[in-house]
């Protein structure tokens, strides 16, 4: 279940912050690519079998896809690499998928964080369009360090919050974010830390779950203890063939797949993307994803690239 790659130019580049690039992209040859939804994100193949995830912030419409990229000091080569493209340079990239989209709701509140403003900003592009009743905060450590603030500016639905300003501009959950309504739905992206403390604070006001609809940036927080066999290894078992693979404690079970022959589908490999979502049709599975929902759990659904199992076989809906 590889990925089918399609061939892209960059058609521009521009700064929106001294670290964050503004890149379009236009296919090289052929139909014009897909059509896609706010909130979702294409791969990007960098390098030599290096995969990233951006988030498309143009409007959702057929023709050219946009994407905002930070220079991530600590990065393991993704954005050094799209930094470092100029117009004229190909890469190649796959369809867009949609793991955070748009739901049907009354009200929307839209909480961003730093780089996490671009799937929202694409959000906001929608909402407008649909002439839907909306809040976007936007958070950042500066106004210099903020992507799109100059389109954002004077929107009395958009309310910014920096860190070296008014110190009465904090955003303010108990205010910002408020007590559950049902008619409300929350969304929530950006990174690690910023995405923990209002989920916590979502779930301190009373939010259920299936209210809060969020995009990490970055590895999900790490569950604690091993899989809950003792050991940590447990068996995979494909249902389709029987076959069986240990997956050891250091391994996880699409390195084993994938090391087995088996054509699994991946691509983040880091459980935030949605890629490798199988069904699980007997075990126990430990769920180690920031993708599924609760729902989504209940019905089957695991990520191979960072879910492991508390029983002792886990088996897979998997040819």
């Amino acid at each position: 279940m590889a990925v089918t790659w399609t061939e892209a130019a960059v058609v521009s580049r521009s700064a929106a912050t001294p670290d964050i690039a503004v890149i379009d992209l236009a296919p090289v040859a052929g139909a014009a690519f897909p059509a896609y939804t706010a909130g979702a994100h294409i791969d990007v193949l960098i390098g030599s079998g290096l995969v990233r995830q951006y988030s498309l912030c143009g409007p959702p419409e057929q023709g050219a896809y946009r994407v905002a990229v930070l220079n991530e000091p600590a990065s393991r080569g993704g954005s050094r690499a799209m930094h470092a493209l100029k117009v004229g340079d190909r890469l190649r990239i796959s369809a867009p998928r949609n793991r955070f989209p748009l739901v049907t709701a009354r009200r929307h509140l839209l909480f961003a964080g730093g780089i996490g403003i671009t799937p929202l900003l694409a959000m906001v592009r929608q909402l407008e369009h649909e002439r839907a009743e909306y809040t976007l905060h936007y958070c950042a450590r500066s106004r210099a360090r903020a992507a799109f603030v100059r389109e954002l500016a004077g929107d009395p639905r958009v309310a910014f919050h920096f860190d070296d300003e008014d110190p009465g501009q904090p955003l303010d959950l108990a205010r910002d974010l408020g007590d559950p309504r049902p008619d409300t739905a929350v969304y929530i992206c950006g990174p690690d830390g910023f995405m923990d403390h209002l989920l916590r604070a979502a779930e301190t006001l009373g939010w259920p779950q299936q209210a809060l609809h969020k995009e990490r940036f970055g590895d999900p927080p790490a569950l604690a203890g091993p899989a809950g066999n003792g050991t940590g290894a447990f068996t995979v078992r494909l249902a389709s063939t029987g076959a069986e693979y240990l997956v050891p404690e250091d391994r996880s079970v699409l390195d084993v797949l994938l090391e087995n022959g088996v054509d699994a589908p991946f691509s983040c490999q880091q459980g935030i993307c949605g890629t490798c979502v199988v069904r699980v049709l007997a075990g126990d599975p430990d769920h180690r994803d920031d993708v599924l929902t609760d729902d989504e759990r209940a019905e089957g659904l695991f990520t191979i690239c960072s879910s492991r199992a508390f029983s002792p076989v886990l088996e897979l809906d998997l040819t």
